[in-house]
């Protein structure tokens, strides 16, 4: 008789990834392959439309302009409705939009402004989704194993995002970007089905009373009142924004001109992607205790690519400085959601996030629309080397905030339902808390899930 301890055993999830955490890992797994290959697939759409490359730039800013446009009010919308509610509508929007974008190109008929009309419609899903997936997320652990939480949940997406742009690359060379478009309509359906059966009785009720406007002043008050909330946030709007420059304008152009082509410089975001992967590994296992110092020292990293295509070196150098800031950023990325979960108050994660997402993309369309005029006023390599040095300047102020320096890690779970004074409605921080303040922050992938360079 075979006995009990020899029967195989069932595996079981770790004890922070439960059936919210493991819903949004996997939902986020499933949109970022279709998603990631999507971007591809849109940008070569415009292309075989008759489109050259300004219109491929005006069908991404159709985008990111409704994107920028409504992420506060998609903040103070998350946390005034079922957060999970919020994000099904917007993966049903992207469903759709993305649907009848894949028809039209199938069908031979798409037309410039058709497909800008059709972006924009997934840009105010994400809007809407990303606040509400943020605050979701962050409620979804508890205690002090969030960081390895928040660590293997970027590792899952940001592995997914790497697949689905190799493989949605290639299927759109070899079924067309019609049906790539296609597939990410269908990975919207399914993640929305899987975001169907999230749970939110965890999160505390709101308090009666207040209007739209009135939860976006008290976001904003939550925003201003932390110095190393803001200050990170201003931070990045122009990281971001430089980053994004040198990415999507400059270097593209030294591929072409001094590398051999488009071939090694997706090769060369390919490197960056897995080293995101490699940095998402890493923090499984390291838990810094100055969370936001180990964190925006990783920052300095970014300044390498930009320096690197200004030179310009070698492919083989240029995908190891790749490799070394995508896995960099990725630390930032983890400390980051980490300090989020301690420090803010749960039931105001969505427009918190609201705010830090609109500042992190708000000056990305006007970098990109200045990257061209810059070029030309000052040459492609002293742009590029501006792109370095700016980074290297904010990222050094930003050090000099005490809070970000000396931010730590807590090693027992503060409660995150801020009591508030029955005198004045202020939140007040508990005994562990870093200030007593009128308040207490986040990061992109291609849906909007926790990742400025996801």
């Amino acid at each position: 008789m075979t006995s009990a301890a020899a029967l195989p055993r069932r595996t079981r999830r770790p004890s922070w990834a439960g059936r919210n955490y493991t819903l949004l890992t996997a939902a986020a797994v499933v949109t970022n392959l279709g998603s990631q290959g999507a971007l591809i697939a849109a940008a070569f759409a415009v292309l075989a439309a008759g489109g050259d490359g300004g219109d491929v730039g005006l069908v991404a800013a159709a985008r990111t302009v409704p994107l920028v446009l409504f992420l506060l009010i998609g903040g103070a919308v998350a946390d005034r409705l079922p957060r999970h509610r919020v994000m099904v509508a917007a993966n049903v929007l992207n469903c759709v939009s993305q649907g009848a974008f894949a028809l039209l190109v199938l069908g031979g008929h798409a037309q410039l402004w058709q497909m800008m009309l059709l972006s924009a419609l997934g840009g105010t899903g994400q809007a809407f989704f990303g606040p509400a997936a943020e605050g979701m997320l962050m409620s979804s652990v508890e205690g002090e194993q969030a960081g390895r939480a928040f660590a293997v949940f970027r590792m899952a997406m940001q592995g997914a995002g790497l697949g689905g742009a190799a493989l949605g690359g290639a299927l759109v060379a070899v079924i067309g970007p019609g049906w790539v478009l296609a597939v990410d309509a269908v990975a919207f359906a399914v993640a929305g089905g899987l975001r169907s059966f999230l749970e939110v009785g965890h999160i505390p009720p709101r308090a009666p009373g207040g209007g739209l406007l009135a939860d976006l002043r008290d976001g904003w008050h939550e925003f201003v009142g932390r110095p190393w909330l803001w200050t990170i946030v201003a931070q990045f709007s122009v990281v971001v924004a430089v980053v994004g420059a040198a990415d999507a304008v400059y270097g593209p152009l030294v591929a072409r001109d001094s590398l051999g082509g488009p071939g090694p410089w997706g090769l060369a975001l390919g490197a960056f992607g897995a080293g995101t992967v490699g940095g998402a590994l890493l923090m499984t296992r390291w838990k810094p205790r100055r969370l936001l110092l180990a964190g925006t020292l990783c920052v300095f990293p970014l300044a390498a690519p930009a320096a690197a295509l200004a030179v310009p070196v070698p492919v083989g150098p240029l995908y190891a400085v790749m490799f070394v800031s995508g896995l960099a950023i990725e630390v930032f990325g983890v400390s980051w959601m980490t300090a989020l979960h301690q420090e803010i108050p749960e039931e105001k994660l969505s427009r918190v996030s609201a705010y830090d997402w609109f500042g992190s993309v708000a000056m990305v369309p006007l970098a990109t629309a200045l990257a061209g005029p810059a070029e030309q006023a000052f040459g492609r390599t002293s742009a590029l080397w501006g792109c370095s040095v700016l980074v290297v300047v904010v990222t050094a102020a930003v050090l000099c905030v005490p809070d970000v320096r000396n931010l730590k890690r807590r090693t027992r779970q503060v409660a995150q339902r801020t009591p508030v004074s029955p005198a004045d409605g202020v939140p007040l921080l508990g005994a562990e808390g870093a200030q007593v303040s009128g308040g207490t922050l986040a990061s992109a992938d291609a849906e909007g899930s926790a990742g400025r360079f996801g």
